[in-house]
């Protein structure tokens, strides 16, 4: 039910024949599952779990494949242009070409008048798979072939997600039971109130965890320059590891650098820029200690590793916003690599459900996947039960 796409193909014959290895088609499913309950932040409301899972078919027999997170409403332009205006240019070339492939696909998000998110996360869809058959073709981890020695990565959980009644509470029994499931720590939902009342969730978080608990805010956009101050001084003595896109969008490369200035806690952004040149912006303002690039929206796995490069560079750290089972392993290939970022798993039931023989936590770490490419395969059954039905 679970064997992985290509297993019968001997890691010797991949290795020999993988430089004339070439795209046959290309195959997307778009999933959606509904949330158990609304995940709520300051600027961002969640009722279902959307991706879209890419496959890319070899003539060796080696199948590539990914799923990267879609919004809703945008989930059927981005299949449409993989295959309208991306798989038409694609069938025939080599697949072992990423880079040559990157440079073709992103032609389709200079369009003027098209939204850029659409084409961005299309690229991001095949470049993801893509990788995942280079991998395969070479029988190696796509980490290892990035030159990464590790075997796993520490784990934040993305959660503290706002709640109508008995906030306080379940926030501290959500914060034990992360602690328990192994997880290093959690990065809590800010910025949707006043900076007073998110300090004692920030407080309710630290008591809850412990001093060794790793506590760090996300505010997404969410306040003014002189509020995200305030807040970072209400919660001072908290140790928090970093302050994420603290300030609202319009003016947020000054103002996040104003708050870097006056504060001591890092300051992380990135997700919301479209591409490595946002990026290199953010880093040369000054405006951040780490950046999570999300590359499921910015063009996928062969611009993150752009953008943690030039991080290098001005010696900041790199995440990758959210997408766990590609985010372990850019992490992990990255030398300034800091937290695999996880979701809660009502969140995030593809994380939990989607992928087979998933790893369990533990000592604060994930476990790197052990086999070629991505290193997962699909549960099956799941996968089914996922796609979407409209």
């Amino acid at each position: 039910m679970n064997k992985p796409f290509g297993a019968d193909i001997s890691v010797s014959t991949a290795l020999a024949d993988a430089p004339n290895v070439r795209i046959q088609r290309i195959e997307t499913i778009p999933l959606k599952v509904r949330l158990d309950r609304v995940a709520v932040g300051s600027n961002l409301k969640f009722t279902h779990r959307c991706a879209i899972v890419t496959r890319v078919h070899t003539d060796a027999g080696i199948i590539g494949e990914c799923f990267n997170g879609s919004d809703d409403e945008l989930q059927g332009a981005i299949m449409r242009v993989i295959a309208d205006e991306m798989t038409p240019k694609l069938v025939g070339r080599r697949v072992m070409a990423i880079e040559e492939t990157w440079d073709i696909t992103r032609a389709a998000t200079e369009p003027f008048l098209r939204d850029r998110r659409v084409a961005l996360r299309a690229q991001a869809c095949i470049d993801s798979a893509l990788h995942d058959a280079a991998g395969k073709l070479a029988g190696l981890p796509l980490h290892v072939m990035w030159g990464s020695g590790l075997t796993e990565v520490p784990v934040i959980v993305l959660g503290g997600y706002y709640r109508d009644w008995n906030e306080l509470k379940e926030l501290a029994e959500e914060v034990t039971e992360l602690k328990a499931s192994g997880a290093a720590g959690i990065k809590v939902k800010v910025g949707g109130r006043s900076p007073q009342a998110d300090a004692a969730r920030a407080r309710v978080v630290r008591r809850a965890g412990g001093e060794d608990f790793v506590l760090a805010c996300d505010a997404n956009q969410g306040w003014t320059r002189a509020e995200a101050i305030e807040f970072v001084g209400r919660v001072a003595d908290l140790n928090v590891r970093w302050f994420e896109e603290p300030c609202k969008w319009d003016n947020d490369r000054a103002d996040m650098a104003a708050v870097r200035a006056a504060t001591r806690v890092p300051i992380s952004a990135g997700q919301s820029e479209l591409s490595r040149f946002g990026c290199r912006d953010l880093m040369a303002a000054g405006s951040i200690d780490i950046c999570n690039f999300d590359a499921s929206w910015g063009g996928g796995p062969t611009e993150w590793r752009r953008v943690a490069a030039l991080a290098q560079s001005y010696n900041i750290g790199m995440a990758q916003h959210i997408e766990p089972h590609i985010g372990a392993m850019l992490v992990a290939g990255a030398r300034n690599g800091t937290f695999m970022e996880a979701l809660l798993p009502w969140r995030d039931p593809f994380f939990s459900k989607l992928i087979a023989d998933q790893k369990p936590f533990s000592g604060g770490k994930y476990p790197l996947p052990d086999q070629p490419g991505w290193g997962w395969s699909f549960d099956t059954d799941y996968l089914e039960y996922a796609r979407r039905k409209e």
